[in-house]
């Protein structure tokens, strides 16, 4: 191997070596959100004057999860009103109806979502056929014993 030039040690005999295959830092991490992407935006934002390796990659996937939780709640949503579309209505749906959800996006306004369908209980109607026993009865003085009732 002393003598040898870089033509003879190529293997395969013919045309420039094969260059290994490209593989994306997302397909790496199996994430499809871009972390390429996330990481020129981490590093053109200024939010740190260095940017680790791992930090665009994490961030991905938490983005990555959060889409997919959103997603999956307006794609219920958007089936209960027998929908095959999700619309902004059925994410504001999801969002409003999911605990965490609503406390992360609170200060959030999402564009043609509407509001969540609300009937203060006080607006209600009563219910009818109240029986004599029932708290709430029509007379106020059926709950005073009768001897201390005085129609003077």
């Amino acid at each position: 191997m002393a003598g040898k030039s870089d033509v003879e040690m190529k293997k395969g005999g013919r045309g420039k070596p094969k260059a290994s295959k490209v593989v994306s830092r997302s397909s790496k991490a199996d994430l499809q959100f871009p972390v390429g992407r996330i990481a020129r935006f981490l590093k053109a934002g200024r939010y740190a004057q260095r940017v680790g390796a791992g930090a665009p990659v994490y961030l991905a996937a938490v983005l990555e999860y959060l889409a997919t939780e959103v997603l999956e709640l307006a794609g219920n949503a958007a089936r209960d009103n027998k929908k095959s579309r999700v619309g902004p209505r059925h994410i504001q749906l999801a969002v409003r109806n999911d605990e965490e959800l609503s406390k992360l996006l609170r200060s959030v306004t999402i564009a043609n979502g509407g509001v969540l369908p609300n009937i203060h209980s006080t607006l209600l109607p009563k219910k009818a056929g109240k029986e004599k026993g029932d708290i709430g009865s029509a007379s106020p003085w059926d709950s005073v014993p009768v001897d201390i009732i005085c129609f003077c």
